[in-house]
């Protein structure tokens, strides 16, 4: 019986040594993915960025400028994330939390320019008339959203011990 429960102990620490070391890997082709996706965003960034200043570019670059800059600050902090992850072997839902409002501040920059555009035009029709009450109300739903996120933030933050951002290492770890 001692022999059968040994051989099942083996298995298991087998079992997980493959498991352990397969989602290690797949993390790390994740990161190396993200990464690479990064330096793409990060280069189509710098090109609309310089096109943007060669021309003194109006409202509609600068915001496509903005815009690729705050994607690839939502792709930087999931690649954190996955970091954190394979480091620590927890998923953190912090980071989650900041790339949510990042998102939710694109989506606000989008709409504010797109409703300026709207109010500006001459003819002012019915259908416009809606489409603006429409992007008022995802504006509000955005802003509650925004505000939840943060005082989400807020509370991770002063219900952990060290009061660290997640991800951070203390000496302990950073010496092991």
């Amino acid at each position: 019986m001692s022999d059968d429960s040994q051989d099942q102990g083996r298995l298991t620490r087998a079992a997980s040594f493959v498991f352990l070391h397969t989602e290690h890997a797949i993390y790390a082709a994740l990161g190396v993915l993200l990464a690479l996706a990064a330096v793409v965003a990060l280069v189509d960034a710098a090109a609309l960025t310089w096109g943007a200043l060669r021309s003194l570019g109006g409202a509609d670059q600068i915001l496509e400028v903005v815009d690729r800059l705050l994607f690839l600050l939502m792709l930087i902090e999931i690649l954190h994330t996955v970091r954190v992850s394979m480091r620590s072997g927890k998923l953190t839902c912090e980071p989650f939390l900041i790339v949510g409002l990042i998102a939710s501040i694109r989506r606000v920059l989008v709409i504010t320019l797109q409703s300026s555009e709207i109010t500006h035009a001459k003819d002012w029709s019915p259908e416009k008339q809606a489409l603006f009450q429409a992007s008022m109300i995802e504006l509000a739903v955005l802003a509650g959203l925004i505000l939840t996120m943060v005082f989400a933030i807020f509370m991770l933050h002063r219900a952990r011990d060290d009061g660290k951002p997640a991800g951070e290492e203390s000496q302990e770890q950073a010496g092991a």
